[in-house]
């Protein structure tokens, strides 16, 4: 059965405050385009067409009108709304109707995932039978749930946020799971702060034999947007991608018209429709490109 998609996008923001007072976290800019641009690519090269976002309630409105249904570029979106936000496994119940069964990919909405040979690690996720995550090495690895490694290098468990990391590797905010994943998330008990922890229900997994970690190497870069400081880093790490490539990282549309999920009719109109911007200039030129094939 093909995995479907969930976009994690709830939540306050409070970290962010002021600015995110009256909009999204998930919609603030990453230098030219929403934040939520960067996760909806990640799903869409995992060759993921149906896709959940889960929202607070007040920010439904934001995203529907930023993003729409999808159709302009050949997905499906669905909105669901999160009345509070009780932790990372409880997006599995909120789209349990969503997935009817299927298995899922979901991504936070505030991760940004860059690197050679991404399209081909999601698709070999979303291959494997149980459960995959992806280790990062990271310097600071007390704010993220850490793999605890065997002495044969297999992984014995995931720790969430602990004070003594037994290794440097996060598991990042992208995960690849079964159908069973409501089902296993329902069995979880609230932690000592009260959330619904993933490291939970990826333990379910791993106690069964179940999950596969892979690890990115330096190649990657994964970045969280949580704080004033790394939302710029990610910004400034944007930019100076684009700015020296002359290619967009996450945009939807080109992925989408590679794919074949569009046609140019469909991309061109993409392009007037953003055109007086930068990025309304990229997808001119990928239209110009694509006509010089034909």
């Amino acid at each position: 059965m093909k995995h479907k998609g969930i976009i994690l996008a709830g939540g306050s923001g409070t970290r962010l405050y002021p600015i995110t007072v009256g909009v999204s976290k998930q919609l603030l800019p990453i230098y030219n385009k929403p934040m939520i641009y960067y996760p909806l690519s990640v799903l869409m090269l995992a060759g993921i067409r149906e896709i959940a976002i889960i929202t607070a309630p007040e920010d439904r409105a934001q995203f529907e009108r930023a993003l729409g249904d999808g159709a302009q570029w050949g997905v499906s979106l669905t909105y669901i709304v999160q009345p509070r936000p009780e932790g990372l496994a409880q997006a599995y119940l909120l789209a349990e109707d969503f997935l009817a069964g299927a298995p899922s990919a979901m991504v936070l909405g505030d991760n940004l995932f860059f690197g050679h040979g991404l399209p081909e690690l999601l698709k070999r996720a979303d291959a494997q039978e149980g459960g995959t995550v992806f280790g990062y090495h990271v310097a600071d690895p007390q704010r993220y749930g850490v793999l605890d490694f065997a002495p044969d290098r297999s992984v014995r468990a995931i720790v969430e946020k602990p004070a003594d990391p037994p290794s440097n590797y996060a598991v990042t905010g992208l995960y690849f799971l079964d159908g069973s994943a409501p089902v296993r998330a329902a069995k979880i008990r609230p932690s000592a702060r009260g959330e619904l922890e993933i490291a939970d229900l990826l333990n379910d997994y791993l106690r069964d034999g179940g999950l596969t970690v892979e690890t990115m190497g330096r190649g990657y870069a994964w970045l969280d947007t949580g704080t004033h400081a790394s939302l710029l880093d990610a910004g400034n790490f944007v930019r100076s991608l684009e700015e020296r490539q002359g290619l967009q990282a996450g945009c939807p549309e080109e992925i989408a018209y590679a794919a074949g999920w569009i046609d140019l009719d469909a991309l061109r109109a993409r392009a007037d429709a953003v055109a007086k911007s930068s990025y309304g200039a990229y997808l001119a030129r990928l239209v110009r490109e694509a006509e010089g094939r034909r």
